[in-house]
């Protein structure tokens, strides 16, 4: 009786153990999962991807930032003093046709017609229209210049493209040939004389220097008729 007692005192708390086993046992191998055999280090568990932002629609264009430093407007061309009439003589024939006037820039450096374009053939005379002295006779950008300073003012005439005859310091009176109408450039297709007046660095109208005298065209005249 003492041996079967012994190995019931034995057996009774293995049996225990046992049950206890076999109740955790279950738990751990949910929690767990199956073991993966002949796999590495454990892996981290992966983050799902985040949801995709909800598409939005065109983002508006930003309005361009003004500039802090406000950009200097250009300068008008400043006023001058009217041109007295001091010229005797047009440059080239007795009227020419104007074939494009004096278009003064707005400002110092804007675009313009600096003068005027008066008509005449290659090799026509071009005179002085006014007293005074030659400041320039040369080439400037493959043209030919001819620059007379008016006697008694601070006006000078421009004429080009012109074959001078005169030379730079030449005196020359009202009406005195300068040269003649180069057939260079393309300024006109027809031919003709560009006639430039300047105060200073100031551009001004060339037909103000003429009295209106100059100006107006000849009256009509009655011609007898021949029968």
């Amino acid at each position: 009786m003492r041996e079967k007692r012994s190995v019931h005192a034995v057996l009774w708390p293995a049996v225990a153990l046992l049950l206890v086993l076999a109740a955790v046992s279950p738990l751990a191998w949910a929690e767990a999962g199956p073991p993966v055999y002949g796999a590495g280090p454990a892996r981290e568990p992966t983050t799902p991807p985040a949801p995709a932002a909800p598409e939005e629609g065109p983002v508006p264009a930003r309005e361009p930032v003004p500039s802090q430093e406000p950009v200097p407007a250009e300068e008008p061309v400043p006023s001058q003093p009217p041109v007295p009439a001091l010229a005797r003589f047009w440059p080239v024939g007795v009227r020419p046709t104007v074939v494009r006037g004096w278009d003064p820039p707005l400002t110092p450096y804007g675009r313009g017609h600096r003068g005027v374009d008066l008509a005449a053939a290659p090799k026509s005379p071009v005179r002085a229209v006014a007293a005074g002295r030659v400041t320039f006779a040369g080439r400037v950008a493959g043209k030919g210049v001819v620059s007379i300073e008016l006697s008694g003012t601070e006006l000078r005439t421009t004429y080009e493209p012109v074959r001078a005859s005169v030379d730079k310091g030449d005196e020359v009176a009202a009406g005195e040939v300068v040269g003649t109408v180069e057939a260079t450039g393309t300024h006109c297709p027809a031919g003709c004389l560009h006639w430039g007046l300047r105060r200073g660095e100031a551009y001004l109208d060339p037909l103000s220097l003429l009295p209106p005298a100059l100006l107006r065209r000849s009256p009509s005249r009655l011609l007898p008729v021949l029968t």
